[in-house]
């Protein structure tokens, strides 16, 4: 039995490391800037692996939802949970630390939602921006799951139409469609929580 569990661990382990590159470049668009002084895109990749081995359960449940979405999730999660150690605790201040290799990885800037508000949205004050994330949170949790997902991929983690389409497991075709859709339903939703025209 112990050697079963094993085998089934080893393969959603090699199954997981399938999406080490997306995960990476996902880790180094939303790493606080700050605390990539102490902790690099792979250390959350490797602790997030770490974490999905102990969570076979999440993924086996609801095979409907695709792997990389769970392991996003997951990936988020370890970002907030390495904040809140190294950001919030009352240690040696992480906004202290002095930088001592000029890396790329440390210039990442994380996308957030006030980006996308603004290629949705149009221009508008500071007020206006926290109005805008809001309402642009509330459009996108009212869209069906699928919907959802395609915008997330494409502005949010920065893969394009081809990344989305194998990780959906479609043709690159039914993304494309799939994405101007999606689109096209978060304008209304849009439309109908406020006087927004597109």
């Amino acid at each position: 039995m112990e050697n079963s569990t094993a085998g089934k661990l080893n393969d959603w382990a090699d199954k997981f490391l399938e999406y080490r590159e997306q995960l990476l470049s996902l880790a180094r668009r939303n790493l606080n800037p700050v605390l990539s002084r102490r902790v690099t895109p792979e250390d959350v990749v490797q602790d997030t692996v770490s974490s999905a081995c102990s969570k076979i359960d999440f993924f086996e449940n609801r095979p409907d939802v695709p792997v990389y979405f769970k392991l996003r999730t997951i990936l988020f999660q370890t970002i907030t949970s390495l904040e809140r150690k190294h950001l919030q605790a009352r240690k040696r201040d992480a906004y202290k630390d002095v930088e001592v290799a000029d890396d790329d990885t440390t210039a990442c800037v994380r996308p957030g939602w006030n980006q996308f508000a603004d290629t949705v949205t149009g221009p508008l004050t500071n007020v206006a921006r926290i109005d805008r994330y809001e309402l642009l949170k509330k459009a996108l949790d009212d869209l069906p799951e699928n919907d959802r997902h395609i915008l997330e991929m494409r502005h949010f983690d920065g893969l394009g139409n081809a990344e989305c389409a194998s990780l959906l497991k479609i043709e690159p075709k039914a993304a494309s469609i799939r994405y101007v859709r999606a689109l096209q339903k978060l304008r209304q939703k849009l439309t109908e929580y406020t006087e927004f025209r597109p």
